[in-house]
């Protein structure tokens, strides 16, 4: 068995999950803030939305400079709508599925390289990069969506079994 054999039904797993937890923030709510120091429930559901993107650039290409010549090469558009960020997690997360089901074994142990304006931020295998960086960071911030979702009433889903709102998955 190919290690993507072994990823592909994780990630689907995981995906499914976190578009159930996405899709629960009422649309009234984007701007909602749980603390000071906290990004708005808008922002955190924009960039779990587009962590399926870094996935794709992780396996389609060797690096990622995240300021060529010392400017940003990504930056966030302003949250529309739950249904905008529901669409851009759907087309990023089906680019995911399609580049992981490209890369093979010699490929997942290449190694990967994330750059800031050409310095090396970290080297490291492209499988360990996929699950560090784009598997469990969103698992992470699907977490802290989950409490955002606690803290306004609104049923959370069940993730790994049963939530307090809902017996089973």
């Amino acid at each position: 068995m190919s290690i993507r054999e072994v990823l592909l039904p994780e990630l689907e797993f995981e995906l499914a999950t976190t578009r159930r937890c996405l899709e629960r923030l009422p649309e009234t709510e984007l701007a909602f803030r749980p603390h000071p120091k906290s990004v708005t429930a808008g922002q955190l559901v924009q960039h779990i939305a587009q962590l399926p993107l870094w996935g794709s650039t992780v396996f389609d290409g060797d690096e990622l400079d995240l300021e060529p010549g010392g400017k940003p090469a990504w930056l966030p558009k302003p949250v529309e709508s739950v249904a905008a960020v529901l669409k851009d997690f759907d087309t990023q997360a089906q680019q995911l599925k399609q580049s992981l089901s490209q890369a093979d074994d010699a490929a997942m142990m290449s190694t990967w390289t994330l750059l800031k304006n050409g310095a090396t931020i970290l080297s490291m295998p492209r499988i360990a990069v996929y699950r560090s960086f784009v598997l469990k960071h969103m698992v992470h911030h699907r977490g802290q969506l989950s409490v955002y979702l606690r803290m306004l009433g609104v049923p959370v889903p069940s993730i790994y079994g049963p939530s307090a709102d809902e017996g089973s998955m």
